[in-house]
Protein backbone atom coordinates (compact mmCIF):
# COMPACT_ATOMS: atom_id res chain seq x y z
CA UNK A 1 0.00 0.00 0.00
CA UNK A 2 1.57 3.60 -0.68
CA UNK A 3 0.98 6.02 1.33
CA UNK A 4 1.86 9.87 1.65
CA UNK A 5 3.20 10.46 5.23
CA UNK A 6 3.08 13.46 7.55
CA UNK A 7 4.03 13.93 10.91
CA UNK A 8 2.08 16.77 12.80
CA UNK A 9 4.01 18.52 16.34
CA UNK A 10 6.53 16.89 18.05
CA UNK A 11 5.37 13.36 18.52
CA UNK A 12 4.41 13.29 14.92
CA UNK A 13 7.22 14.17 13.21
CA UNK A 14 9.71 11.33 15.10
CA UNK A 15 6.69 9.31 14.21
CA UNK A 16 6.90 10.11 10.82
CA UNK A 17 10.66 9.73 10.83
CA UNK A 18 10.57 6.26 12.62
CA UNK A 19 8.39 5.13 10.36
CA UNK A 20 10.20 6.27 6.88
CA UNK A 21 13.32 4.57 8.46
CA UNK A 22 12.16 1.51 9.22
CA UNK A 23 10.19 1.07 5.48
CA UNK A 24 13.69 2.20 3.88
CA UNK A 25 15.32 -0.37 6.16
CA UNK A 26 13.20 -3.34 5.15
CA UNK A 27 13.12 -2.03 1.77
CA UNK A 28 9.17 -2.37 1.65
CA UNK A 29 9.44 0.89 -0.33
CA UNK A 30 5.59 1.42 1.04
CA UNK A 31 5.97 5.47 2.34
CA UNK A 32 5.98 7.74 -0.74
CA UNK A 33 8.50 10.47 1.15
CA UNK A 34 7.69 11.93 4.54
CA UNK A 35 6.84 15.74 5.85
CA UNK A 36 6.80 17.08 9.03
CA UNK A 37 4.64 20.07 10.09
CA UNK A 38 5.36 21.91 13.77
CA UNK A 39 5.02 25.18 15.28
CA UNK A 40 8.64 24.54 17.26
CA UNK A 41 11.85 25.19 14.86
CA UNK A 42 13.97 23.44 17.86
CA UNK A 43 11.64 19.90 17.17
CA UNK A 44 11.97 19.95 13.18
CA UNK A 45 16.10 20.44 13.22
CA UNK A 46 16.92 16.99 14.55
CA UNK A 47 14.49 15.22 11.58
CA UNK A 48 16.08 13.80 8.49
CA UNK A 49 12.51 14.32 7.07
CA UNK A 50 11.38 17.53 5.06
CA UNK A 51 10.03 19.83 7.45
CA UNK A 52 7.20 22.75 7.37
CA UNK A 53 7.25 25.11 9.98
CA UNK A 54 4.12 27.37 10.48
CA UNK A 55 2.69 30.01 13.11
CA UNK A 56 5.89 31.73 12.61
CA UNK A 57 3.92 35.57 12.62
CA UNK A 58 2.33 34.22 16.11
CA UNK A 59 5.05 31.88 18.12
CA UNK A 60 7.91 32.84 16.25
CA UNK A 61 9.06 29.28 15.80
CA UNK A 62 8.75 28.56 19.78
CA UNK A 63 5.34 26.10 19.86
CA UNK A 64 2.06 26.54 20.76
CA UNK A 65 3.01 25.47 24.08
CA UNK A 66 0.36 22.74 24.58
CA UNK A 67 -2.45 24.90 23.50
CA UNK A 68 -4.46 22.89 20.86
CA UNK A 69 -7.14 25.52 20.00
CA UNK A 70 -4.08 27.62 18.98
CA UNK A 71 -2.48 24.58 17.22
CA UNK A 72 -5.63 24.83 15.27
CA UNK A 73 -5.63 28.48 14.51
CA UNK A 74 -2.09 28.73 13.35
CA UNK A 75 -2.81 25.35 11.04
CA UNK A 76 -6.05 26.91 9.84
CA UNK A 77 -4.29 30.10 8.76
CA UNK A 78 -0.79 28.35 7.53
CA UNK A 79 -2.52 25.22 6.00
CA UNK A 80 -1.68 26.58 2.19
CA UNK A 81 2.24 26.38 2.90
CA UNK A 82 1.73 22.86 4.43
CA UNK A 83 -0.79 21.62 0.88
CA UNK A 84 2.21 23.55 -1.23
CA UNK A 85 5.17 21.84 0.10
CA UNK A 86 3.08 18.37 -0.63
CA UNK A 87 2.83 19.61 -4.16
CA UNK A 88 4.25 16.15 -5.80
CA UNK A 89 4.53 13.83 -3.32
CA UNK A 90 1.28 12.81 -3.12
CA UNK A 91 1.21 11.20 -6.57
CA UNK A 92 -0.53 9.14 -8.71
CA UNK A 93 1.25 6.08 -7.30
CA UNK A 94 -0.16 6.69 -3.45
CA UNK A 95 -3.44 5.12 -1.97
CA UNK A 96 -3.94 6.99 0.55
CA UNK A 97 -2.86 9.82 3.03
CA UNK A 98 -1.40 8.97 6.92
CA UNK A 99 -1.26 12.34 9.07
CA UNK A 100 0.25 11.26 12.40
CA UNK A 101 0.18 13.31 15.77
CA UNK A 102 0.28 12.99 19.31
CA UNK A 103 -3.24 14.08 20.37
CA UNK A 104 -1.78 15.40 24.25
CA UNK A 105 -0.23 17.86 22.52
CA UNK A 106 -0.71 21.51 21.57
CA UNK A 107 0.60 21.33 17.47
CA UNK A 108 -0.39 17.90 16.66
CA UNK A 109 -3.33 17.89 18.52
CA UNK A 110 -5.01 20.96 17.27
CA UNK A 111 -3.35 21.20 13.75
CA UNK A 112 -3.57 17.83 12.99
CA UNK A 113 -7.20 17.20 12.52
CA UNK A 114 -7.65 20.79 10.38
CA UNK A 115 -4.89 19.47 8.15
CA UNK A 116 -7.03 15.99 7.72
CA UNK A 117 -10.26 18.12 6.62
CA UNK A 118 -8.15 19.90 4.28
CA UNK A 119 -6.47 16.90 2.54
CA UNK A 120 -9.64 14.98 2.55
CA UNK A 121 -11.43 18.46 0.86
CA UNK A 122 -8.24 18.33 -2.21
CA UNK A 123 -7.37 14.86 -2.64
CA UNK A 124 -9.41 11.74 -3.43
CA UNK A 125 -8.06 9.55 -1.56
CA UNK A 126 -8.49 7.93 1.92
CA UNK A 127 -6.95 10.26 4.32
CA UNK A 128 -6.27 8.27 7.87
CA UNK A 129 -5.30 9.52 11.04
CA UNK A 130 -2.49 7.81 13.32
CA UNK A 131 -3.17 9.25 16.74
CA UNK A 132 -1.15 8.41 20.28
CA UNK A 133 -3.28 9.05 23.06
CA UNK A 134 -1.13 10.71 26.49
CA UNK A 135 -0.79 7.79 29.17
CA UNK A 136 -3.42 7.46 32.17
CA UNK A 137 0.02 9.36 34.30
CA UNK A 138 0.29 12.63 32.13
CA UNK A 139 -1.23 16.02 33.30
CA UNK A 140 -5.04 16.91 33.26
CA UNK A 141 -4.29 19.59 30.07
CA UNK A 142 -3.15 16.48 27.92
CA UNK A 143 -6.18 14.20 28.90
CA UNK A 144 -8.61 17.24 27.48
CA UNK A 145 -6.54 18.13 24.77
CA UNK A 146 -6.70 14.62 23.62
CA UNK A 147 -10.42 14.32 24.41
CA UNK A 148 -11.36 17.30 22.08
CA UNK A 149 -8.77 16.56 19.29
CA UNK A 150 -10.01 12.93 19.40
CA UNK A 151 -13.78 13.36 18.82
CA UNK A 152 -12.60 16.18 15.48
CA UNK A 153 -10.26 13.61 14.18
CA UNK A 154 -12.88 10.73 14.16
CA UNK A 155 -15.24 12.96 12.31
CA UNK A 156 -12.90 14.17 9.10
CA UNK A 157 -10.50 10.98 8.71
CA UNK A 158 -11.41 8.32 6.56
CA UNK A 159 -10.24 6.17 10.09
CA UNK A 160 -8.25 6.60 12.89
CA UNK A 161 -5.62 4.41 13.43
CA UNK A 162 -5.17 4.60 17.72
CA UNK A 163 -2.65 3.96 20.12
CA UNK A 164 -2.88 3.80 23.74
CA UNK A 165 0.59 5.32 24.87
CA UNK A 166 0.28 3.11 28.05
CA UNK A 167 0.14 -0.09 25.86
CA UNK A 168 3.71 -0.54 24.01
CA UNK A 169 6.39 0.43 26.50
CA UNK A 170 7.04 -1.38 29.74
CA UNK A 171 7.97 -0.27 32.99
CA UNK A 172 10.97 1.07 34.55
CA UNK A 173 11.77 3.16 31.53
CA UNK A 174 12.50 6.41 31.44
CA UNK A 175 9.92 9.20 29.74
CA UNK A 176 12.86 9.22 26.83
CA UNK A 177 13.24 5.68 26.34
CA UNK A 178 9.48 5.26 26.70
CA UNK A 179 8.66 7.50 24.06
CA UNK A 180 11.48 5.65 21.29
CA UNK A 181 9.96 2.35 22.12
CA UNK A 182 6.57 3.20 21.53
CA UNK A 183 7.45 5.03 18.27
CA UNK A 184 9.93 2.06 17.08
CA UNK A 185 6.62 -0.18 17.96
CA UNK A 186 4.31 2.13 16.26
CA UNK A 187 6.92 2.34 13.01
CA UNK A 188 6.92 -1.30 13.29
CA UNK A 189 3.66 -2.60 13.32
CA UNK A 190 1.65 -0.12 11.37
CA UNK A 191 4.64 -0.25 8.78
CA UNK A 192 4.23 -3.61 8.18
CA UNK A 193 0.41 -3.54 7.68
CA UNK A 194 0.46 -0.71 5.23
CA UNK A 195 3.54 -2.73 3.64
CA UNK A 196 1.17 -5.52 3.12
CA UNK A 197 1.22 -6.41 -0.59
CA UNK A 198 4.36 -4.47 -1.85
CA UNK A 199 5.84 -7.60 -3.72
CA UNK A 200 8.87 -6.90 -5.44
CA UNK A 201 8.31 -8.18 -9.42
CA UNK A 202 9.48 -11.98 -9.67
CA UNK A 203 8.99 -13.16 -5.90
CA UNK A 204 7.23 -15.94 -4.84
CA UNK A 205 3.68 -15.46 -4.37
CA UNK A 206 1.56 -16.46 -1.37
CA UNK A 207 -1.68 -18.12 -1.51
CA UNK A 208 -3.71 -15.60 -1.04
CA UNK A 209 -2.00 -12.09 -0.80
CA UNK A 210 -3.13 -9.12 1.04
CA UNK A 211 -3.35 -6.07 -1.08
CA UNK A 212 -4.43 -2.07 0.05
CA UNK A 213 -7.84 -2.99 -1.01
CA UNK A 214 -8.07 -5.07 1.80
CA UNK A 215 -6.98 -2.40 4.55
CA UNK A 216 -8.82 0.10 2.52
CA UNK A 217 -11.87 -2.30 3.11
CA UNK A 218 -11.33 -2.74 6.57
CA UNK A 219 -11.74 1.07 7.52
CA UNK A 220 -14.34 2.22 5.14
CA UNK A 221 -16.13 2.66 8.04
CA UNK A 222 -14.65 5.31 9.56
CA UNK A 223 -14.54 5.38 13.61
CA UNK A 224 -11.53 4.36 15.29
CA UNK A 225 -9.03 1.75 14.58
CA UNK A 226 -6.55 -0.59 16.60
CA UNK A 227 -3.68 -2.88 15.56
CA UNK A 228 -2.18 -5.75 17.29
CA UNK A 229 0.97 -7.43 16.87
CA UNK A 230 3.01 -10.56 17.59
CA UNK A 231 5.85 -12.64 16.36
CA UNK A 232 6.77 -16.27 17.04
CA UNK A 233 9.50 -18.78 15.67
CA UNK A 234 8.44 -21.33 12.72
CA UNK A 235 9.45 -25.03 12.09
CA UNK A 236 10.63 -26.04 8.59
CA UNK A 237 7.19 -27.42 7.45
CA UNK A 238 4.40 -25.44 6.59
CA UNK A 239 2.33 -28.29 7.80
CA UNK A 240 3.52 -27.97 11.66
CA UNK A 241 2.98 -24.53 12.16
CA UNK A 242 -0.77 -24.82 11.67
CA UNK A 243 -0.91 -23.75 15.44
CA UNK A 244 2.09 -21.54 15.46
CA UNK A 245 -0.13 -19.43 13.31
CA UNK A 246 -3.05 -19.55 15.22
CA UNK A 247 -1.51 -18.99 18.45
CA UNK A 248 0.61 -15.69 17.39
CA UNK A 249 -2.71 -14.36 16.11
CA UNK A 250 -4.37 -14.62 19.71
CA UNK A 251 -1.55 -13.33 21.16
CA UNK A 252 -1.69 -10.27 18.80
CA UNK A 253 -5.44 -9.77 19.73
CA UNK A 254 -5.58 -11.20 23.21
CA UNK A 255 -2.40 -9.34 24.56
CA UNK A 256 -0.77 -6.51 22.55
CA UNK A 257 -3.47 -4.06 20.77
CA UNK A 258 -2.45 -0.66 20.34
CA UNK A 259 -5.64 -0.26 22.39
CA UNK A 260 -6.02 -2.66 25.28
CA UNK A 261 -9.11 -4.90 25.48
CA UNK A 262 -9.93 -3.68 21.68
CA UNK A 263 -11.59 -7.19 21.33
CA UNK A 264 -14.95 -5.86 19.77
CA UNK A 265 -15.28 -4.87 16.44
CA UNK A 266 -16.75 -3.94 13.39
CA UNK A 267 -14.53 -4.77 10.93
CA UNK A 268 -11.00 -6.81 11.00
CA UNK A 269 -8.37 -7.95 9.06
CA UNK A 270 -5.62 -10.86 9.62
CA UNK A 271 -1.87 -10.31 8.36
CA UNK A 272 0.38 -13.52 8.69
CA UNK A 273 3.77 -12.26 7.31
CA UNK A 274 6.23 -14.58 7.07
CA UNK A 275 8.54 -17.24 4.77
CA UNK A 276 5.96 -18.00 1.50
CA UNK A 277 6.40 -21.83 1.95
CA UNK A 278 6.25 -21.81 5.81
CA UNK A 279 2.97 -20.59 5.86
CA UNK A 280 -0.35 -22.67 6.18
CA UNK A 281 -2.82 -21.32 4.55
CA UNK A 282 -5.19 -23.79 7.06
CA UNK A 283 -3.75 -21.57 9.88
CA UNK A 284 -4.09 -18.70 8.33
CA UNK A 285 -8.07 -19.56 7.45
CA UNK A 286 -8.30 -20.97 11.11
CA UNK A 287 -6.88 -17.60 12.91
CA UNK A 288 -9.54 -15.76 10.61
CA UNK A 289 -12.18 -17.78 11.83
CA UNK A 290 -11.22 -17.35 15.69
CA UNK A 291 -10.77 -13.41 14.83
CA UNK A 292 -14.21 -13.41 13.79
CA UNK A 293 -15.75 -15.15 16.59
CA UNK A 294 -13.53 -13.44 19.14
CA UNK A 295 -14.67 -9.80 17.90
CA UNK A 296 -17.92 -10.65 17.03
CA UNK A 297 -17.46 -9.09 13.32
CA UNK A 298 -19.16 -10.79 10.31
CA UNK A 299 -16.58 -9.63 8.06
CA UNK A 300 -12.76 -10.49 9.03
CA UNK A 301 -10.53 -10.84 5.78
CA UNK A 302 -7.20 -12.48 6.09
CA UNK A 303 -4.31 -13.13 3.84
CA UNK A 304 -0.46 -13.80 3.89
CA UNK A 305 2.57 -11.12 3.52
CA UNK A 306 5.63 -12.69 1.92
CA UNK A 307 8.83 -11.60 4.59
CA UNK A 308 11.72 -13.05 3.80
CA UNK A 309 12.40 -14.02 7.87
CA UNK A 310 13.02 -17.29 9.86
CA UNK A 311 9.92 -15.43 12.31
CA UNK A 312 6.06 -15.38 11.34
CA UNK A 313 4.74 -11.66 12.44
CA UNK A 314 0.89 -11.46 12.90
CA UNK A 315 -0.97 -8.11 12.40
CA UNK A 316 -4.45 -8.19 13.11
CA UNK A 317 -6.21 -5.01 12.00
CA UNK A 318 -9.97 -3.88 14.03
CA UNK A 319 -12.22 -1.19 12.50
CA UNK A 320 -14.74 0.15 14.27
CA UNK A 321 -13.70 -0.23 17.85
CA UNK A 322 -16.09 2.70 19.68
CA UNK A 323 -17.16 -0.26 22.24
CA UNK A 324 -13.72 -0.57 23.66
CA UNK A 325 -13.64 -0.35 27.71
CA UNK A 326 -9.86 0.76 27.48
CA UNK A 327 -11.38 3.60 25.33
CA UNK A 328 -14.40 4.42 27.62
CA UNK A 329 -12.14 5.35 30.56
CA UNK A 330 -10.46 7.29 28.48
CA UNK A 331 -12.94 9.60 27.42
CA UNK A 332 -14.28 9.58 31.36
CA UNK A 333 -11.03 11.22 32.10
CA UNK A 334 -10.89 13.97 29.35
CA UNK A 335 -14.24 14.62 29.64
CA UNK A 336 -13.11 15.30 34.12
CA UNK A 337 -9.82 16.92 32.67
CA UNK A 338 -11.97 19.25 30.64
CA UNK A 339 -14.67 20.43 33.60
CA UNK A 340 -11.63 21.02 35.48
CA UNK A 341 -10.30 23.48 32.84
CA UNK A 342 -13.83 25.36 32.30
CA UNK A 343 -14.76 25.38 35.99
CA UNK A 344 -11.43 25.68 37.86
CA UNK A 345 -11.41 25.84 41.71
CA UNK A 346 -11.71 29.32 43.60
CA UNK A 347 -8.12 30.49 45.32
CA UNK A 348 -8.63 31.02 48.85
CA UNK A 349 -8.87 35.06 49.09
CA UNK A 350 -5.26 35.57 50.98
CA UNK A 351 -6.49 39.03 52.63
CA UNK A 352 -8.59 36.59 54.62
CA UNK A 353 -6.01 35.31 56.46
CA UNK A 354 -5.80 38.90 58.10
CA UNK A 355 -9.21 39.36 58.83
CA UNK A 356 -9.03 41.50 61.91
CA UNK A 357 -12.12 44.35 63.12
CA UNK A 358 -9.70 46.07 65.31
CA UNK A 359 -7.60 47.11 62.54
CA UNK A 360 -8.27 49.63 59.76
CA UNK A 361 -7.73 49.30 56.31
CA UNK A 362 -5.33 51.96 54.78
CA UNK A 363 -7.99 52.94 52.09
Amino acid sequence: MKVALIGVGQAGGKIAQAMAEHDHRMDFGAIQGGLAVNTAKGDLEPLDLDTVLVGQDRVKGHGVGGDNELGAEVMQNDVGEVMDALDGRITARAEAIVVAAGLGGGTGSGGAPVLVRELSRVYDLPVYGLGVLPGENEGGMYQANAGRSLKTLVREADSLLLIDNDAWHESGESVKEAYAAINEAIARRIGLLIAAGEIDAGAEVAESVVDSSEIINTLRNGGIAAVGYATATLGEDGAENVNAVTSVVRRALLTNTSVPDASTAETGLVVVAGPVDRIPRKGVERARKWVEEETGSLEVRGGDFPVDSDKVAAIVLLGGIERSDRLNRFLERAEEAQRQQTQPAQEPDPSEAFANDELEDLF
